[in-house]
């Protein structure tokens, strides 16, 4: 059976004619009837391509300011008839309606119109109806009609015009009617997306049109897709294929950094960090962090917030890393870290991250805002006998930011804006610290006059009891525990200060 569809006529209402000349050039010399309105009948006009105006083919001229043009049955009539109908075809007749084979629509730019801070009244009048109704209805009869609703689409359509002098096949209408309704879907989301911002509806809504097929999920067994425009946030300098563990810890090490205004350096392993220092110079940042787990360290993901010369580049290339992110790299940083072929190398041109998270669950989505909160002095309420000193409050907030980025139950040890060790992801929150001291001990760390973070409250003494035997001096958590007193009179009994912040930063 013969699928293939011969296109002898054309509707065709586009926004930006960028790359249509060559397929209504090509529909021209197919003998191709095309019918056209307002700007796109202007511009076939000017490359000489014959056209009916729309307007003479329904007896209607545009009115109300452009807002209906296409709207007609004449129209409609003719995309959506079936072609093998006896009753489609009596009224196609009855009432001189034209078939029409391929529809071509680019749509009102909307998403752009709302991004370039235009007022309402502009972005309301870039809601298309007449393109996208003419989308959906071409999409809806894909065995008779070819629908082509992006630009993007236009060198690919006419590869096929020419491949087949005009005739398309089933597989090739279906195809294009899924891209078509996801074009049309995400233009509706984008829509709900601008209104939805004063008044919330209990409806969960998400599109993102770009994704790039992973080589796996987070196994090899498992499928892994990434959607989202990964090169607007990064320009890629060297390595190889960014993987979804390597997306897991890129997400991580960018929530992180972005934290942190002083010349810092961090190494993420598995989502945390394992390494993190802040320093007057770069290269100091590195040994400093790389000091806190140089065997956690192999194979991880490094970012610093500053740009990376050859001194820093040096040291940083005497262990084997998978990816390195920085706003930018010296010519003679960026050759050092080009010795591996197979190395990561990442140009971080802007931090985009989304005022929400999503996460599937059971048969439905959680959603929560990002936590963006950062602590200042001003949030530290004391409530210890002992009041922090200047430096032991400056290396708090620096434990305190390294907390919130770290699984839960989580504790970080801290002194003079070094990460020594954390506790990650614990069942009990004694767990986390007794991992932290034991594996800052385990590099050699003086433990003593450090101060320690907690993700939430201490239900019981016993975790400052503990940190105190280890040399801990300060403490800073959320507070918020029926039994607060009970650390904060142990404290008091020992000499140690602590600060609330009100703020929990559970991250699970």
């Amino acid at each position: 059976m013969n699928d293939k569809k011969k296109i002898r006529s054309a509707l065709i209402s586009v926004y930006y004619k960028d790359g249509l000349e060559p397929v209504v050039k090509y529909l021209k010399e197919l003998g191709v009837t095309i019918y056209s309105t307002g700007g796109t009948q202007t511009f076939l006009q000017e490359l000489g391509i014959p056209v009916t105006a729309v307007e003479n083919l329904t007896g209607y001229p545009s009115i109300l300011g452009g807002r209906v043009k296409t709207l007609h049955p004449k129209v409609f009539g003719g995309i959506l008839a079936r072609r093998n109908n006896i009753s489609d075809q009596r009224e196609m007749s009855d009432y001189q309606l034209p078939y029409i084979d391929l529809v071509i629509v680019d749509l009102y730019p909307f998403e752009e119109t709302v991004l370039s801070g235009a007022g309402e009244a502009e972005i309301i009048e870039k809601i298309d109806i007449g393109g996208i109704s003419l989308i959906r209805a071409a999409a809806k009869n894909f065995q008779d009609v070819l629908v082509v609703s992006s630009r993007n689409q236009y060198g690919e359509l006419l590869d096929i015009l020419q491949n087949s002098r005009g005739e398309v096949s089933l597989e090739e209408r279906r195809r294009f009617a899924i891209r078509a309704f996801d074009v049309s879907s995400h233009y509706d989301t984008a829509i709900y997306q601008y209104f939805s911002r004063e008044i919330e509806l209990p409806s969960f809504k998400q599109s993102i049109p770009s994704g790039t097929p992973l080589r796996y999920g987070e196994n090899p067994h498992q499928k892994g897709y990434f959607y989202g425009d990964f090169d607007k946030m990064f320009e890629k300098l060297n390595g190889k294929e960014i993987s979804y563990n390597n997306l897991l810890d890129i997400d991580a090490a960018v929530n992180l950094i972005s934290d942190f205004e002083e010349t810092s350096v961090a190494i993420i392993k598995h989502n945390n960090a394992c390494g993190f220092a802040s320093r007057t110079n770069l290269v100091q940042a590195w040994k400093d962090a790389l000091a806190g787990d140089p065997v956690s360290a192999y194979g991880g993901v490094i970012i610093a917030n500053r740009r990376i010369d050859a001194l820093t580049a040096s040291e940083m290339d005497k262990i084997f890393f998978e990816v390195m992110i920085a706003p930018g790299y010296d010519e003679e940083a960026l050759a050092i870290l080009r010795g591996k072929k197979n190395r990561i190398i990442l140009a971080m041109q802007s931090i985009l991250l989304q005022d929400k998270q999503f996460r599937t669950v059971l048969n439905g989505v959680l959603v929560q805002d990002r936590d963006k909160h950062i602590e200042t002095r001003e949030d530290l309420k004391c409530v210890t006998d002992k009041r922090p000193t200047d430096d032991q409050i400056t290396d708090l907030l620096f434990a305190n930011k390294l907390v919130k980025h770290t699984k839960s139950n989580a504790i970080v040890l801290a002194k003079n804006r070094q990460m020594l060790a954390s506790g990650v992801g614990q069942t009990s929150r004694v767990d986390a610290l007794r991992q932290a001291i034991a594996k800052a001990n385990s590099f050699g760390f003086d433990l003593k006059g450090a101060v320690m973070a907690s993700d939430a409250f201490f239900p019981f003494a016993d975790s400052v009891e503990i940190a105190h035997e280890a040399g801990v001096m300060a403490v800073i958590q959320p507070g918020g525990s029926v039994r607060d007193k009970d650390s904060i009179d142990f404290c008091n009994a020992h000499g140690m200060a602590m600060v609330f912040t009100g703020y929990r930063h559970f991250k699970h």
